[in-house]
């Protein structure tokens, strides 16, 4: 991971370009050093690894005030890390594998790294390093959608979330040739090859999620536009304050492939938390969202086009949480968090059969 970020952050102003990358790449040689997650004390490891880390970074007398391990997240772990430098304090967020993966084009940190950089220069709200500034901020889904004193804020995201889908389909494929379905012709029905052989490696029978690839063979469009998509653009991977949307976070299933997928994502009903009503994240209807999007690119997609991309939506959740379930089951990695996706993947079948039958499957 050799690039450079683009500029220092506010809350690092005066750490020049050259010591921002160089961040970056400490980081992650420390924290590849430090245990991997299931050995005897993770957290103990990965603390001294950063201790020394912040000290390299930001010269003798820094100490390591804080760090602890943030909640959610299946595979990939995520670190609030507070300094105290000679210069004052330094807020960061380390970003660090958690030892799976939920889908098998999901990318590598470095890649993720260079997604999060095209993105940065393109505008979309965020920092593009592994090591960054820390944005103020929810990011818990369910208290998004109940929180009194976040009313206003669910009030702006449909729009800001279209303007931020809007930028990120806005960036450059040519600049991001690794990503998955970037030399395919037919992205979409890549993908549903991937998806397919992901659910023969469950090894057990799941025929709602069967029933469904044989409709989405059969009536995802062919040919349809070609953008750089997010992949998780969801409440939950955005960064929300009272004013509204800060940040977008995990690239990590970054591809190219149909925008209406992004579209679609967010209204999966296991991102509603709760407010099942709202089919936009449990925060709105999608209008206001899908009319700010079209506004801004052209792509003009009534809801009712969502339809089969929401389908899809479910079914790659559906295989997702098998795959962390095999974790857990496998011995792997044994976590309760892996084995309550197990239990969920079955309430996402449920919703694989709902939208088959208002199908007319």
């Amino acid at each position: 991971m050799q690039s450079t970020l683009k500029g220092p952050s506010p809350d690092l102003a005066g750490w020049t370009d050259e010591r921002n990358g160089a961040m970056v790449r400490v980081v992650v040689r420390e924290m590849k050093s430090a245990a991997p997650l299931g050995t005897a004390a993770p957290g103990e490891a990965v603390q001294v690894a950063l201790g020394a880390c912040v000290e390299e970074l930001f010269g003798a007398g820094t100490k390591l005030a804080r760090a602890s391990l943030l909640g959610g997240g299946a595979s990939m772990e995520a670190w609030a890390v507070d300094a105290e430098t000679p210069r004052g304090p330094v807020a960061l967020l380390v970003r660090r594998a958690a030892g799976g993966r939920i889908y098998r084009d999901a990318l590598s940190l470095a890649q993720e790294f260079r997604v999060l950089e095209a993105a940065w220069d393109a505008g979309v709200r965020g920092r593009e390093a592994f090591a960054m500034e820390r944005l103020p901020g929810e990011t818990v889904g369910r208290r998004i959608v109940q929180r009194p004193e976040l009313e206003a804020a669910r009030a702006a995201l449909p729009g800001q979330m279209a303007e931020q889908l809007a930028r990120i389909h806005g960036l450059v494929a040519a600049r991001l040739d690794f990503l998955p379905g970037a030399r395919d012709e037919e992205p979409l029905r890549r993908s549903l090859d991937v998806l397919e052989a992901q659910l023969d490696e469950v090894g057990e029978p799941h025929p709602a999620i069967e029933l469904a690839l044989l409709r989405l063979r059969r009536d995802l469009p062919r040919g349809g536009p070609r953008r750089v998509c997010h992949g998780d653009f969801r409440l939950g991977n955005l960064m929300v304050c009272a004013g509204g949307l800060t940040g977008v976070l995990d690239w990590e299933f970054a591809h190219v492939g149909d925008p209406r997928e992004d579209l679609a994502w967010p209204m999966v009903r296991a991102w509603r938390f709760g407010r099942e009503q709202l089919r936009l994240g449990g925060i709105a209807q999608p209008g206001v969202f899908l009319e700010r999007y079209g506004q801004l690119t052209g792509l003009r997609v009534a809801p009712e086009e969502l339809r089969v991309f929401e389908l899809l939506g479910n079914l790659r959740w559906a295989i997702g949480a098998l795959t962390q379930a095999r974790r857990h089951l496998s011995g792997e990695e044994r976590s309760v968090e892996l084995a309550v996706l197990g239990r969920l993947a079955a309430e996402v079948e449920h919703e694989l059969l709902s939208l088959l039958h208002e199908g007319g499957a």
